[in-house]
């Protein structure tokens, strides 16, 4: 899916990270809108309905050992910032613009009013 994802920008994906942890992978997406995120998961011709109708018929049966943690976040327009350095776009700088931090922009409070 993610090959899918990457190749198609006209989907609305903007990226992933996968983090490792002691309890398991976990995969975090960005997209452009919720929009995007729900027509690329109920599309017909995607990858996503017919992967995860075989992960649910492998793991519906299974011991327990393998789970889903699934939630979605929208974030409105200026109700979020991402503060950077010596770092390239990453997390949800990924879904936004990328400014310095000078000026009126030095103070988180300016920041989330600009």
């Amino acid at each position: 899916m993610l090959r899918e994802l990457y190749a198609n920008s006209s989907l609305g994906f903007l990226s992933a990270e996968i983090c490792l942890a002691w309890r398991g992978v976990t995969l975090i997406q960005y997209w452009r809108s919720f929009d995007h995120l729900v027509a690329y998961a109920q599309s017909r011709v995607s990858k996503h309905l017919p992967t995860w109708k075989a992960f649910n018929q492998s793991a519906g049966n299974a011991d327990a050992s393998v789970g889903v943690w699934h939630e979605t976040y929208q974030v409105a327009a200026g109700h979020s910032e991402c503060i950077y350095a010596n770092m390239p776009r990453y997390g949800l700088a990924i879904a936004g613009t990328h400014e310095p931090a000078t000026g009126h922009l030095r103070d988180a409070r300016s920041r989330m009013q600009t």
